[in-house]
């Protein structure tokens, strides 16, 4: 009975978490770079090593140990491809207004060294599990390969949901390759292949697999391959798969670390948006106000001192009691 629940349980969860763990991984921000080639080169060493004890093994535990290993492997390649170490020769985005042959082929210039290094990882899985008794690492990495292709044809070719918002900034500029709109032909052809592909692993698990680690492995693989049909009907379905991975997209740095990164003057990512238009306003509207308040104050107060002035030449004699001067005089004599 173990044999047929836990394998299922068991690949529903690496494929979560192991999603859920790269894209945390790779969207760390600042001083991770050398975590990240850590990572993947430890994931790359162990899966290789793994695969290679476990492919004449043909026992359960054989078997867990070959998906999850091939799980690992498709991991590390990911952590590459994800934080835009391996994409291809022309990472950039699309331009604007291209269309058939050439957007085609600006999309494979982009991802060119990434399809070369699944190929590679691939090639050495066949290499080390060539002639053994243990082939779940090769069903598991074929299945893979299969639906992350058909993916990929979907999401160029045009779905009406991308779900891009779960891809981290290295790799911002594959998001112009993909085409939001309703879907073609390929979508029903490519699901309903892949779900015919499934009802026959099923049915070589209930009719076919005879021993324990039949068992056992065709479920992973089945699991796996089932799940990979679910994540192709997330691009027709209004559930953004964010719900599932969204502990990955979050930033494991406190606001501490990206002021330091920033700079002692930068502005903490907290601060609400009217806030900042309030202090940007503030300050221009009060200097303008001041400004023409002195000016008028400066020209009442002129207007008010010539009037004084005026006032004071004919005003003053009157207030002395002092008489009118002579209106001519003659040689200091009035005439």
């Amino acid at each position: 009975m173990t044999s047929w629940i836990v394998p299922p349980i068991y690949a529903a969860f690496i494929w979560w978490f192991s999603t859920g763990a790269v894209l945390l991984l790779v969207g760390r921000r600042g001083r991770s770079d050398g975590l990240r080639a850590v990572s993947a080169a430890g994931l790359l060493a162990g899966s290789l090593a793994g695969l290679a004890l476990s492919s004449n093994d043909p026992s359960p535990g054989g078997a867990y140990a070959a998906f999850t290993c091939t799980i690992l492997l498709w991991g590390a390649q990911e952590i590459a491809f994800l934080a835009g170490w391996v994409t291809g020769p022309r990472p950039r985005f699309c331009p604007a207004g291209v269309r058939g042959w050439t957007r085609l082929s600006l999309a494979l210039q982009a991802i060119l060294y990434h399809e070369l290094t699944l190929l590679a990882c691939g090639g050495a899985v066949v290499a080390l599990t060539w002639n053994g008794s243990n082939q779940i690492g090769l069903w598991t990495f074929a299945a893979l390969w299969v639906l992350r292709q058909s993916a990929k044809i979907n999401l160029f070719l045009g779905v009406p949901v991308t779900n891009d918002e779960l891809m981290p900034e290295a790799v911002q500029f594959l998001k112009t390759f993909f085409a939001r709109k309703p879907v073609g032909a390929f979508f029903p052809i490519s699901v309903t292949l892949a779900t015919a592909v499934l009802v026959i692993m099923i049915q070589r698990i209930v009719e076919v697999a005879a021993t324990p680690f039949d068992v056992v492995g065709l479920t992973l693989v089945s699991t796996l391959f089932a799940l990979g049909v679910v994540e192709h009907w997330f691009m027709l379905l209004p559930l953004p798969a964010i719900t599932l991975w969204g502990w990955g997209m979050r930033s494991p740095f406190p606001p501490e670390d990206n002021i330091m990164e920033n700079g002692p003057d930068a502005k903490p990512a907290s601060v609400p948006p009217n806030l900042v238009v309030l202090s940007s306003v503030r300050p221009e509207a009060a200097p303008a106000k001041t400004q023409s308040h002195c000016a008028r104050q400066r020209l009442e107060d002129q207007f008010r001192q010539r009037f004084l002035e005026q006032n004071a030449r004919s005003d003053l004699p009157a207030a002395l009691g002092i008489g009118a001067e002579p209106a001519a005089t003659v040689n200091g004599r009035t005439s």
